[in-house]
């Protein structure tokens, strides 16, 4: 049986949020910009990666696994890259400055490129992507860690369900937002079917001993979509983010040459600047019609309406503008405990 929810306005979470990293040691700026990515998941539906975060990002932080008060340094740059070594910043905190800056790059050459080594948790990436969306450009973001998803064929983890997003502008209609991971769904979808109380369907994860599981309590591992294309994607973001700065994830669990596993990522984050190739107002036109086509296709039975990229999540985030973010009973009790630890007031609902 699942647990009940509770309604709760978002601007008091959101204020909530900042008001627990600054107890926790966070600057006010960047705690801003965490509660801020994570209210934004929330608002979009995307509760796997929204304030359900903070317990373990404050068990992070007290283990000294992501650090309060970073010093973030860019260790190589390029007119159109760089490389930024996060010193385990809180992962919002180095990928919004990370795509500022290679948006920057994208005015001046038509492309930002940006590599992030030694991060934490980034939040749901289709913010980072959105952020170059809204500035007329295409924007890019994708994430590894250590395995958590077995490779097609195995049983074990030896990959990570790494994210990507891509993010472009319209506009009559709001930009295009993919954001996913590459296992079957998010490795927070875990973790908010505990808070909710409920099973997993068949086909998400395995338990330690490799057998698939619908208890979210022993799911350990997770699968990838598409089998081998999803596991394929994995591996070659790998390729293309922690090799490339030097700092691989994948290797050293895959030869138990990791004795203490700490937490931590790396990440690619990209602007591209559409009016180097072509008239912005154009592609913008272009993608209205792309759109208006597809929705005008006919339906398959059973459908409504055909769905394009993040339009779940902009139906979603009107509705919770105006009514409140839906908390299941799991994430309001650790919530709650937070509050307790650092003597916080609690916002309208919890």
């Amino acid at each position: 049986m699942s647990l009940q929810e509770v309604r709760v306005p978002w601007e008091p979470l959101k204020a909530f949020t900042q008001q627990v990293f600054q107890q926790a040691g966070v600057p006010p700026r960047d705690a801003e910009t965490e509660a801020e990515v994570l209210i934004w998941a929330n608002l979009r539906g995307v509760d796997s990666h929204g304030v359900l975060r903070i317990p373990w990002y404050i068990e992070l932080i007290d283990a000294g696994q992501m650090n309060p008060r970073p010093h973030i340094q860019v260790v190589k740059e390029t007119p159109a890259t760089l490389l930024i070594d996060a010193d385990y910043a809180l992962g919002p905190v180095v990928t919004t400055f990370a795509m500022q800056r290679v948006m920057e790059k994208a005015r001046a050459t038509g492309i930002g490129w940006g590599l992030i080594r030694n991060t934490t948790h980034q939040g749901a990436m289709g913010y980072y992507a959105l952020m170059a969306a809204q500035a007329d450009m295409a924007g890019l973001a994708i994430v590894c860690s250590p395995p958590n998803m077995a490779p097609y064929g195995a049983k074990a983890a030896g990959v990570h369900n790494s994210p990507i997003a891509i993010a472009v502008p319209a506009n009559r209609h709001r930009p295009l937002i993919l954001d996913m991971a590459t296992s079957v769904v998010a490795g927070g979808k875990l973790r908010l079917a505990i808070d909710k109380g409920v099973a997993i369907p068949e086909g998400w994860a395995l338990d330690k001993e490799g057998n698939p599981t619908t208890d979210p309590h022993q799911a350990v591992t997770l699968l990838p979509f598409g089998g081998p294309k999803g596991s394929g994607l994995a591996l070659m973001f790998e390729c293309l983010t922690s090799i490339m700065v030097g700092n691989p994830l994948l290797e050293p669990t895959l030869w138990g040459q990791e004795t203490v596993r700490r937490h931590r990522q790396n990440s690619v984050v990209a602007a591209i600047a559409i009016e180097t190739f072509t008239d912005v107002a154009g592609y913008k036109d272009h993608i209205d019609k792309v759109i208006d086509g597809l929705k005008a296709l006919p339906k398959a039975d059973g459908v409504k309406e055909i769905l394009v990229p993040g339009e779940v999540e902009d139906q979603v985030y009107q509705d919770r503008i105006q009514h409140g973010i839906p908390l299941p009973e799991g994430t309001v009790r650790n919530l709650r405990r937070v509050a307790e630890r650092f003597h916080l007031p609690l916002p309208p609902g919890l």
